[in-house]
C-alpha cells in the first residue's frame, strides 16, 4: 500500500509540474497586463503542434523542443505587439473578448492545419537509466529534471538579473519605471514572449502522456488556473507551490476518494474553495489603500 502511496506522490509530483509551470505563465500575464490570459494553454497547444510537425519531418526531438521554444517567443511577442498593445485603455470586456476570440482563434487554426486526429507525440526519455528511480516512469522523472530546473532559472532571472529586475518594475509600476527610462512596452512584449515559452514546455513535456489533439490543454489549463488561485495570482513563486499541491491532490484524491473519472472536479472544488476563504491565494499580496 505505502508503495501505491508513492507510485500516486511521484505521478502528481510530475502533473503539478506541468500545472505550475502553466500557472507561471499565467501569472506572468496577469502580473502585466491584470487580466487572465484565457488563450494561455491554446498558445501552448499550438506550440506543441509545431513540435510535433518538427519531429514528424525527421527534426530529432531536442532540436525540436529548442526551436518551438522559440518560435513559440517570437509568437508570444507578436501576439503582443499586434493584438494586446491595441487594447491598452480599454475596458476589461474588451480584452477578455480578445482573449477568448484568440483561444478560438488558435484552436481552430491548429486543427485546420495539422489536423482533429489524435497523435502520439514520442517521449525523449527512453534511456533505462531514467526508469532506475522507483515509483516514477521514465518519462514522469524527465519531465521534473526539465521543468523543475526552468521554474529554478525563470526565479534567479527576476530575481537576480537587470533585465528581471526592470520586467519587475513595470508590471508593479509602469508610470514609474517609464520616468526612470524603462522601456515599458518592451518589458510587457518580453513577459508575453516568455510566458509561451514556458507553456511550450509544458505542452512538450506533457502530449507523451495525454496524447496531442485540439482540446489537450482544456484541462490543464483549468488545474492550471486553480493552482495560481490557490498560491497566489500575483505571485510567481506560489502559483508554482500551488501548481504542485494541486497535482498532488488531485491525484490522491482521484485514486482513494472520488475517483479518476472526477479528478477534474477537484480543481473546480479547489478553485470555488479558494475564491470563498482565501480569494488572494496561499501566497497571494495583501493590498492595502490609504484613504
Amino acid at each position: 500500500m505505502f508503495a501505491g502511496f508513492l507510485d500516486l506522490t511521484a505521478s502528481g509530483l510530475a502533473n503539478g509540474a506541468i500545472y505550475a509551470s502553466v500557472a507561471l505563465a499565467l501569472v506572468m500575464i496577469y502580473t502585466t497586463t491584470d487580466h487572465i490570459n484565457f488563450a494561455q494553454g491554446e498558445m501552448a497547444l499550438f506550440s506543441t503542434y509545431l513540435g510535433w510537425a518538427l519531429l514528424e519531418v525527421g527534426a530529432a526531438y531536442w532540436v525540436a523542443f529548442g526551436i518551438t521554444v522559440v518560435v513559440s517567443m517570437l509568437i508570444g511577442g507578436v501576439i503582443e505587439r499586434v493584438l494586446i498593445r491595441r487594447t491598452e485603455g480599454q475596458s476589461m470586456l474588451a480584452l477578455i473578448i480578445v482573449f477568448i476570440g484568440l483561444m478560438i482563434l488558435l484552436n481552430s487554426l491548429a486543427g485546420l492545419l495539422f489536423g482533429h486526429e489524435t497523435k502520439a507525440v514520442p517521449s525523449p526519455f527512453t534511456n533505462p537509466a531514467w526508469g532506475s528511480v522507483p515509483h516514477a516512469s521514465p518519462h514522469q522523472l524527465g519531465m521534473l529534471a526539465v521543468i523543475g530546473p526552468m521554474l529554478l532559472l525563470v526565479f534567479l532571472f527576476f530575481r537576480f538579473t537587470a533585465l528581471g529586475l526592470k520586467m519587475r518594475a513595470a508590471a508593479q509600476n509602469p508610470i514609474s519605471s517609464r520616468l526612470v527610462g524603462i522601456n515599458v512596452g518592451a518589458m510587457l512584449c518580453l513577459g508575453w514572449a516568455l510566458a509561451a515559452a514556458i507553456g511550450a514546455v509544458a505542452g512538450m513535456m506533457s502530449a507523451p502522456l495525454v496524447y496531442l489533439e485540439p482540446s489537450m490543454m482544456s484541462g490543464i489549463i483549468i488545474y492550471a488556473f486553480a493552482g495560481a488561485l490557490m498560491g497566489g495570482i500575483d505571485n510567481p513563486w506560489g502559483a508554482v507551490v500551488g501548481g504542485l499541491l494541486l497535482g498532488l491532490i488531485e491525484t490522491l484524491a482521484g485514486s482513494y476518494l472520488v475517483g479518476t473519472d472526477l479528478r477534474l472536479t477537484v480543481a473546480l472544488i479547489v478553485i470555488i474553495a479558494v475564491l470563498l476563504m482565501r480569494p488572494r491565494g496561499l501566497f497571494g499580496k495583501q493590498v492595502v489603500a490609504r484613504v
